[in-house]
């Protein structure tokens, strides 16, 4: 107990004193961490950006004495990502003389993979794997620009795989896949075209065709030919070709051969087209009876009644137009046009009690305003109508009279300025026009003088046609 007692008396103010050091260090330090900032990163303390990307800043959330002081903090420090690079940013903020800072590492650096763009189809059929072509690709990098030359192929039976890599290791692939079959039919083409006409008397000679295959390539000699021509009797004879490739797809292709009776050179075919119309047709109608002379008349289903019926009666060829002559409405498909034309059949029938079987394309079978309603219209119609037992005409001698021609007189001159006595002459006039009457009587009287004749078509006249266009 003494002991203690003279360690305390010896001892006492050294350790009163040190107390007191202590207890004044401490709340030296309580002082300055309560007094002090803090300031905390947020997000994350290292960051990747892509080059040429974007550098969002996120910030940081400072605090002293519990108040926010997040818009005293300064940020020192800039990421350029048009440059690759590591970038410091520093977030510093002092409160009550204490200054606190944190750091944020930014780095910039090409993370962006390259493209690769197939050309065609991700799924090609093929017959087999020798058979394919390369249907071409393209490889670009945000930072190398284009690596099309870098790109590596590797194939099997199934797919093509395209990889490639940029200068920093980012790697792009594609696949294309195959699939391994024959899903087309072979395809025949026919030489000289596949409408024939042949003078009644002459022979028939096969022209040729050719034969291809996706998968088997050549195969003309596999081609089988069936139906035959009968060069003796006027008619359309059907030549039918055919062919098959290994897989069972087959093609089938027509040739048609029509038979003709031989031109007659120096006659005169006068077809009149759009009527019957009252006020023309009648008065065309008595001319022609009075110069004895029989023409043919392309009907709609315009007009009265009775002036086809009177056509008929008095000798002259009733054939057809179309009922509309609608051209939007005709040409729309081969399926409009059939429809439309059995119309105006069906009217004509019903009035003569015959069917007819000589008709006329509106336009012309050169027409080519029918590629606004139907690609290659004209090419189905021209082999259809015949394989349906029509005859189709168009014309070498035109009036004019349904454009430029608003006279008698230059409807006179058109027509006969255009006639040869070289050759048979098919005359396009319209009836439903007042200067078409008026000049007929003279156009008929020029052909007489001059050594013409006249006649109405009939389905053993050679056919004159033009160029197809459509």
């Amino acid at each position: 107990m003494k002991s203690c007692k003279k360690f305390l008396k010896k001892y006492k103010l050294p350790l009163i004193i040190s107390l007191v050091f202590i207890l004044g260090i401490t709340s030296f330090f309580v002082s300055q961490k309560l007094l002090s900032p803090s300031i905390t990163l947020l997000g994350k303390k290292e960051v990747t950006v892509n080059l040429h990307g974007h550098y969002e800043e996120e910030g940081v959330k400072a605090n002293c004495l519990g108040k926010d002081v997040g818009d005293e903090v300064k940020i020192e420090g800039k990421v350029d990502t048009e440059k690759e690079g590591t970038y410091t940013i520093t977030y510093r903020i002092k409160e009550n003389g204490i200054e606190k800072k944190v750091e944020r590492k930014v780095i910039v650096k090409d993370i962006e993979p390259p493209t690769i763009t197939l050309e065609g189809d991700k799924e090609v059929t093929i017959c087999d794997l020798a058979s394919y072509q390369e249907l071409g690709y393209h490889a670009m990098d945000n930072a190398d620009g284009d690596i099309t030359d870098k790109v590596k192929i590797t194939k099997d039976e199934e797919k093509i795989v395209y990889e490639v890599s940029d200068n920093n290791g980012n790697k792009a692939t594609e696949t294309r896949y195959f699939k391994i079959e024959d899903n087309e039919a072979p395809v025949i083409t026919l030489n000289g075209g596949e409408i024939l006409s042949i003078v009644i008397g002459n022979s028939y000679k096969e022209l040729g065709y050719k034969a291809s295959d996706n998968c088997m390539g050549d195969v003309t000699n596999k081609v089988k030919v069936s139906g035959s021509v009968d060069t003796g009797k006027l008619g359309t004879y059907e030549i039918t070709y055919t062919v098959e490739d290994l897989n069972g797809h087959k093609t089938t292709t027509k040739r048609v051969v029509n038979v003709i009776s031989r031109e007659k050179a120096g006659v005169i075919y006068l077809t009149f087209d759009d009527g019957p119309k009252e006020g023309t047709t009648n008065v065309i109608l008595d001319i022609l009876k009075e110069e004895g002379v029989k023409a043919t008349f392309f009907v709609t289903n315009s007009g009265p009644d009775y002036l086809i019926k009177r056509e008929a009666d008095e000798g002259h060829t009733v054939a057809l137009h179309t009922a509309s002559h609608e051209y939007d409405k005709v040409y729309v498909s081969v399926e409009s046009y059939f429809n439309d034309l059995a119309s105006v059949q069906a009217r004509v029938k019903r009035l003569t009690g015959k069917e007819a079987n000589i008709i006329r394309f509106p336009g012309g079978s050169s027409n080519t305003i029918s590629r606004n309603y139907c690609q290659g219209i004209m090419s189905q119609l021209t082999k259809e109508v015949l394989l349906r037992g029509y005859h189709y005409f168009d014309w070498n001698v035109s009036a004019e009279d349904a454009g430029g021609a608003k006279t008698s007189s230059s409807v006179y001159k058109n027509v006969t300025s255009s006639l040869s006595k070289s050759r048979a002459n098919v005359v396009l006039l319209h009836d439903i026009k007042a200067q078409t009457r008026d000049a007929l009587r003279d156009i008929i009287q020029y052909g007489k003088m001059h050594g013409y004749t006249f006649e109405a078509i009939t389905y053993d006249t050679p056919m004159v046609t033009h160029k197809v266009n459509n």
